[in-house]
């Protein structure tokens, strides 16, 4: 497709750091494809690999088929929001975007028409210094859509905004998406990217943990339950239907409201069995999960930075027993599985068998998510991953560079 972003094999060092190792995935377009990840898991990196920011160690990028610096006047044909703050502060908006334009040979006249677009015509000629935040991301984005382009790439753009910019943000990006072009979207806003993306790309210490739609990735990820109260006066009634819900196969968690949450029984037998019982019911109603407990369930096991409370808390709760979904591993169960611990320190990750070939062709893309819960015994003479504590023991994982022009490489100073 000729403005698909395709990753196979993307792996970036620096130094004895190692941010992103063995990435594929591939960024369709026609659909807004949300990149997630938490702090340090290398999306940063990624984004700035795509867009020629940095040379990959190992792999390769390719936008419809090209390296980013090979494409003719990119800047006609992929737009990006990477830091807003990337302006000259004594500048109008209006001057740093025309100096974008003369530089892509793009009219003036589309300056005027991206500031509409964004909302700044107002401001047009302020120096850019004044600037809120919100003005800042609008700047940014008004940059990106500048010459027009079919391949788009966001990082955070809702950063700063008010709840009328989110909206339009949110907008702008399906209209862009429905219109047949590449968006490619970094947020670590959940319920944004549960509106606005159709597909999700996850990521975790630098390797691919999920890459499907936010459907699937949310049924992959949480078990539905069901939500049952009894009358709050009447404890020894939520008792009852307790035992005889466990009696029937079901399993049962208390909530901290008084509530109870049930799973393995459908709503239909859970009020047959309340009737039986005679157990009157408040509420009985089905729950789904959302996209921010998901992706607390699937990523909680590359989370770098943890406080000492967050094992209280609802989603670090495993689900019930038997409740287990099954997790988003390609080849996890398979004759062969293996997967990898994160990348160590000195910049050599393990290897994997070298015999299994990934979805794109090569030794190990597609490398199966080493955070998942345990799968397969690793072939006979795999190395083993060193006993690892999350909280105690950070894995070495590079922040991203926060300059915009092309250089070589150096150890970043943070990463997102």
């Amino acid at each position: 497709m000729r403005s698909m972003i395709e990753a196979v094999g993307l792996t970036k060092r620096y130094g004895d750091k190692t941010a992103v190792y063995n990435l594929s995935f591939q960024v369709r377009p026609g659909t807004v494809t949300g990149f997630l990840g938490p702090n340090g898991s290398g999306k940063s990196t990624t984004m700035r690999m795509i867009l020629g920011l940095d040379n990959p160690t190992s792999g390769q990028v390719t936008i419809g088929g090209y390296p980013y610096r090979r494409l003719p006047n990119a800047a006609r044909q992929v737009g990006a929001l990477i830091d807003a703050k990337a302006v000259h502060g004594g500048r109008s908006a209006r001057n740093h975007l025309l100096c974008l334009a003369q530089l892509s040979g793009i009219p003036a006249r589309r300056v005027d028409e991206v500031l509409g677009v964004v909302g700044l015509q107002d401001v047009a000629r302020k120096r850019s210094k004044g600037f809120s935040l919100g003005m800042g991301q609008r700047l940014g984005i008004a940059a990106a859509l500048l010459g027009d382009p079919q391949v788009l790439l966001f990082d955070e753009p809702v950063n700063g905004l008010d709840p009328e910019g989110i909206l339009w943000v949110r907008n702008l990006m399906k209209a862009l998406a429905a219109e047949g072009r590449t968006v490619f979207v970094s947020s670590h806003l959940m319920s944004e990217m549960a509106l606005t993306a159709d597909h999700l790309i996850v990521i975790g210490r630098g390797q691919l943990l999920a890459d499907m739609s936010v459907q699937d990735f949310i049924a992959a990820n949480s078990a539905g339950f069901a939500r049952v109260r009894t009358p709050d006066t009447e404890p020894q009634l939520r008792e009852k239907l307790s035992g005889a819900i466990t009696e029937a196969g079901g399993h049962v968690l208390p909530e901290q409201d008084g509530a109870l949450r049930v799973t393995g029984l459908p709503l239909p037998r859970i009020s047959d069995i309340a009737h039986a019982t005679d157990v009157r019911l408040w509420e009985l109603s089905p729950h789904q999960a959302s996209l921010e407990e998901a992706y607390m369930r699937m990523t909680q096991g590359a989370v770098d930075y943890r406080s000492t409370t967050d094992q209280k808390a609802g989603l670090m709760q495993p689900l019930p027993p038997g409740a287990q979904p099954p997790m988003p591993v390609p080849g996890q169960g398979q004759p062969g599985w293996y997967a990898p611990p994160p990348p160590q320190p000195g910049g050599q990750p393990f290897a994997g068998p070298q015999d299994q070939a990934g979805p794109y062709g090569g030794p190990g893309a597609g490398t199966p998510n080493p955070y998942a819960q345990a799968g397969p015994a690793a072939p006979q003479g795999a190395p083993q991953p060193p006993a690892h504590t999350p909280a105690a023991q950070p894995p070495a994982v590079a922040p991203a560079p926060q300059t915009s022009a092309p250089a070589t490489p150096t150890e970043p100073e943070d990463a997102r």
